[in-house]
């Protein structure tokens, strides 16, 4: 098949829906189909994947679900995408944030100019509510009706973009290279191989990442347990870490390890040097990559009891969940697993078992074969899709479609 991906999101920064994008195209090439990358990308040096290409104009950003979102906003884009869209005839383009300006509505509005082609949408975002969809339904509808088919990141992304536009929806999550993070062979830093227990944080510094609740609460963890550390991983910049790094210096609060920024060859070998993971966000999380990625590499989980999360991750099994921003349950919860090794090992053990149905290879498959499942019922004539639940086959969701109508008297 000739498959186009298209993301709203500047490549030149990290991001859940470039990096699902990037993983699923990977997948497809090795399964012999031909894939172009679509997406703006601010910085021409950046490394990019195979068969991109950058939208024209330039990135803006823009508070959106508590982060800074990057996305191409130049009229540019419009005659652009109307050209390449009658040039390659795609068998299917798929979306990442389809309601997103100005790429994804630029194709849906040309989408008539490739009439074979498969018109794909996935929503990853998740938040309490959203003016721009709210005001911006009567318009934004016209453009998503053109979808033939819904994929939904996590239960928590599919029941907040269903609020605004109702439909059938599939759950695909996110995946995860898990064999990177699950390599044996990886080494941790012998610089935190000194006997002290390390804790792990990996993300950007912003409100909704929880860290200062996990550096208060880290400060009663040291209190009663001095040889530990936390370790502070993620694309964040001086500015970002400023603020915290004064906490730290007025409580004279010793061992946080303030990294940076890390690269994707390294942060596997942060995961091995840590004994315990803390994700301590507080909302507006759709899915728990980090929270996989640390399964993957076998480490038990301390993180806050969201929706985003719960996809992902049950309490007590792979690690602990506490009330959002509520640090002294989180100091808690990080004493019990840091005085409890056999605990630590076990939940582990679990996580990295789970976190074996997210590797890549199994999303994208179940991508193709929603794109051929949809093919297939335009082939005979076209209806809705069948929504499947992530892990069900299309046989099960078929006879569980079959009984519902039958229990309606269909």
């Amino acid at each position: 098949m000739k498959i186009a991906l298209i993301s709203p999101y500047d490549f030149a920064f990290p991001g859940g829906a470039n990096n699902n994008v990037i993983h699923t195209a990977a997948c497809f090439r090795e399964w012999g189909h031909e894939v172009t990358i679509i997406g703006p990308c601010s910085d021409n040096e950046a490394s990019l994947p195979p068969h991109f290409i950058p939208a024209l104009g330039g990135v803006l950003s823009f508070p959106f679900a508590g982060s800074m979102a990057r996305v191409n906003l130049s009229p540019r884009v419009y005659r652009q995408v109307k050209k390449l869209l009658q040039q390659q005839q795609f068998d299917v383009i798929h979306l990442h944030e389809p309601m997103t300006p100005a790429l994804p509505l630029a194709a849906l509005r040309h989408a008539p100019l490739c009439p074979r082609s498969l018109l794909m949408g996935t929503f990853h975002a998740y938040r309490e509510s959203s003016a721009s969809y709210y005001y911006g339904k009567p318009i934004l509808k016209r453009f998503f009706q053109r979808l033939d088919g819904r994929i939904a990141v996590s239960s928590a992304a599919r029941d907040y973009i269903a609020s605004y536009f109702d439909g059938d929806y599939v759950i695909i999550p996110n995946g995860i290279d898990v064999k990177r993070f699950s390599d044996a062979r990886i080494e941790p830093w012998p610089c935190y191989q000194d006997g002290k227990l390390n804790i792990l944080f990996v993300g950007r510094l912003e409100k909704r990442k929880g860290f200062r609740f996990l550096l208060r609460a880290f400060q009663r963890v040291k209190a009663l347990m001095p040889q530990t550390r936390l370790i502070v991983a993620g694309a964040y910049d001086e500015e970002d870490q400023q603020p915290f790094v004064e906490y730290v210096w007025e409580h004279q609060l010793d061992d946080v390890c303030f990294v940076g920024w890390v690269s994707e060859e390294d942060k596997p070998r942060y995961y091995r040097s840590c004994h315990i993971f803390c994700a301590p966000s507080t909302g507006f999380e759709s899915f728990g990559l980090i929270l996989l990625e640390a399964m993957s590499a076998g480490k038990p989980i301390v993180t806050c009891d969201i929706p985003g999360y719960r996809t992902v991750m049950a309490d007590g099994q792979e690690g602990l969940m506490v009330p959002p921003g509520d640090e002294e349950a989180l100091a808690q919860a990080l004493l019990r697993l840091l005085r409890d090794p056999a605990a630590r090992q076990v939940m582990g053990q679990r996580g990295r078992a789970k976190a074996q149905a997210y590797d890549w290879e199994r999303v994208s498959e179940q991508v193709l074969i929603y794109y051929q499942e949809l093919m297939a019922q335009r082939g005979r004539g076209w209806r809705a899709a069948i929504p499947r639940r992530w892990g069900q086959t299309a046989e099960e969701a078929l006879r569980e479609e079959r009984a519902r109508k039958d229990e309606e008297g269909c």
